[in-house]
């Protein structure tokens, strides 16, 4: 599974890309309003720091200007994948990048039924989001694994991207449910790397090496 970050923090993006595991960024209009610089500027800065998939959101609602405003993030980097919404006017915009070569991510799926539209519109991935249905009182994953399911079904070639995942356990169920990336915020990453057991076994290994090795004191 591809391991992207959602966020639009540079500092957090460096910080993840130095330890060689991040594949991709996610962003939205939220995060990208979050470090007060536009989009294009941002997106641009992000680009130089993860050599990977990196999703720009339009903020536009009618096709026609979100084809229009996709057709210029798309010339921002050639990692860029234009982030379009789950609407009627999203697939819309969506059909019509994807056959002009241009990767879209239509986000804010949160029904199998949503999924296989984005599917069928072309695009490249499709983002459902676990943490805020389960907010909502129902179980996130399995939308992740009726989605796979489906896709796996028709051969669809759209990558199912495990969005709004809040733990390092919803980390791992997207990856068992089959999903091809996670994006999750750095902290959640950061978390993924913690066991107590880790830290107990390297302080006894450091401890036995001291003892037989280094010089006492006098």
């Amino acid at each position: 599974m591809k391991f992207f970050l959602d966020t639009a923090n540079l500092d957090e993006l460096k910080k993840g890309a130095s330890w060689g595991i991040v594949d991709g960024v996610t962003t939205n209009p939220s995060l990208i309003a979050k470090e007060g610089r536009p989009i294009e500027e941002q997106v641009a800065a992000i680009c130089k720091i993860v050599d990977g998939d990196v999703s720009a959101e339009v903020v536009s609602t009618e096709a026609n200007a979100m084809i229009s405003e996709g057709l210029k993030l798309a010339k921002i980097h050639k990692n860029i994948v234009v982030k379009c919404p789950l609407t009627r006017d999203g697939i819309k915009a969506c059909s019509a990048l994807s056959k002009d070569g241009i990767r879209v991510n239509v986000t804010l799926c949160f029904s199998a039924g949503q999924a296989l539209i984005a599917a069928k519109a072309g695009a490249y991935i499709i983002s459902p989001f676990v943490g805020r249905l389960d907010d909502i009182g129902w179980t996130g994953m399995e939308l992740i694994k009726s989605i796979t399911q489906i896709y796996r079904n028709y051969g669809y070639k759209t990558q199912v991207l495990a969005a709004s995942l809040r733990s390092p356990t919803h980390v791992i169920d997207s990856a068992l449910a089959g999903a091809h990336i996670g994006t999750m915020p750095f902290k959640v990453l950061d978390m993924l790397f913690n066991h107590p057991l880790t830290d107990k076994g390297l302080d006894q290994f450091l401890k036995d090496y001291a003892k037989a090795f280094q010089p006492q004191n006098a």
